[in-house]
């Protein structure tokens, strides 16, 4: 018995905060990894979308919303996690991840779209501890001061090569 498994292709687009980076993806990727919608650490967004026909991401990947929709959380800059985010488009959750790398602690949250945060949560295994929810500032103000680049890297990454 043959069996057959659905390839969708993905784009990611990345843009850093200050709109000084870019960073564009595609790539082919299971159903179950392929989720359209964005994720706003506060110094960047990611946003990825799907299709599922030959060569239909030969375009770019729209730029996701930046029209606020009213849905805040918290964002982390490494100083502090108390800081207030605007979510928009269709960032309709916030996200906590937490991880312990080089046996620091490593936090960041932000705005995410329910697909994405769906998608995401597979990394709870790899990352530590990821969380999704859905009233505003649900994800808490504990501050930390730890470096948290590496684990938006790490993130990122995961999300390009799976």
């Amino acid at each position: 018995m043959d069996l057959q498994v659905s390839v969708f292709l993905l784009f990611i687009l990345f843009t850093a905060v200050n709109n000084s980076t870019t960073i564009a993806a595609k790539s082919c990727a299971l159903p179950i990894g392929c989720p359209s919608g964005s994720i706003n650490f506060g110094i960047g967004k990611i946003a990825s979308s799907c299709c599922n026909t030959d060569l239909c991401n030969a375009q770019n990947a729209p730029d996701a919303s930046v029209v606020p929709n009213g849905k805040t959380c918290y964002y982390c800059d490494g100083q502090s996690c108390s800081n207030t985010l605007s979510c928009s488009g269709s960032e309709d959750r916030c996200i906590k991840a937490t991880a312990n790398l080089g046996g620091q602690s490593i936090v960041v949250k932000g705005c995410i779209s329910k697909s994405v945060c769906d998608a995401v949560s597979i990394l709870d295994s790899f990352v530590g501890g990821v969380s999704c929810c859905e009233g505003n500032m649900c994800n808490n103000a504990i501050s930390v001061t730890q470096s948290f680049l590496f684990l938006c890297g790490s993130l990122l990454s995961f999300i390009l090569l799976h």
